[in-house]
């Protein structure tokens, strides 16, 4: 712990490896919503924030649970797997652009930037959805994984029913 005249004591989140505030500084100072991807232990959280000297505001909000009470997923069906948070990703991004938001940057707070990883799969999904988030294409996972090819086929059918609900409810 911190003691003495020329030791500061750190912030709380900091402390607890829940915040690298270097990174949210340099998120922060372009004034442009932030993507944000979470991977829990149950399921993948995409929200659209916006930063305010109050406190972020979250403009939408779509979760692993939302696919399967609004767009079809099967409740069986991991919540969390590649398939899934290529289509949070997705929902994320059609319900922003009905709402008149087209561009973000990608947030994935301390999550590993691995090539092809969950957190990709979500940023693929918005991009295909229509925002505008710089990326590099080496980073997306391949299409076959998105499809749910690698799971089960019946996994690739609902990824395609769940798609086009998603394409449905938000025209």
């Amino acid at each position: 712990m911190a003691h003495g005249k020329n030791q500061r004591l750190r912030f709380k989140r900091r402390r607890n490896g829940q915040t690298d505030y270097r990174r949210r500084m340099k998120l922060l100072r372009g004034n442009v919503l932030r993507a944000v991807v979470r991977v829990s232990n149950t399921q993948v959280t995409c929200q659209l924030v916006e930063f305010g000297t109050g406190g972020d505001r979250i403009i939408s909000s779509v979760t692993g649970q939302n696919l399967v009470d609004n767009y079809k997923w099967p409740s069986e069906a991991s919540k969390k797997s590649i398939p899934a948070t290529y289509l949070v990703g997705l929902a994320l991004a059609k319900n922003a652009l009905s709402a008149g938001h087209t561009e973000a940057i990608l947030d994935i707070g301390l999550a590993a930037s691995s090539p092809g990883s969950r957190v990709f799969a979500a940023l693929k999904g918005m991009i295909d959805g229509g925002l505008e988030i710089p990326h590099g294409d080496s980073i997306l996972p391949h299409e076959d994984r998105i499809n749910g090819v690698h799971i089960d086929d019946s996994v690739a059918k609902s990824v395609k029913a769940t798609k086009k609900a998603i394409e449905g409810a938000n025209k």
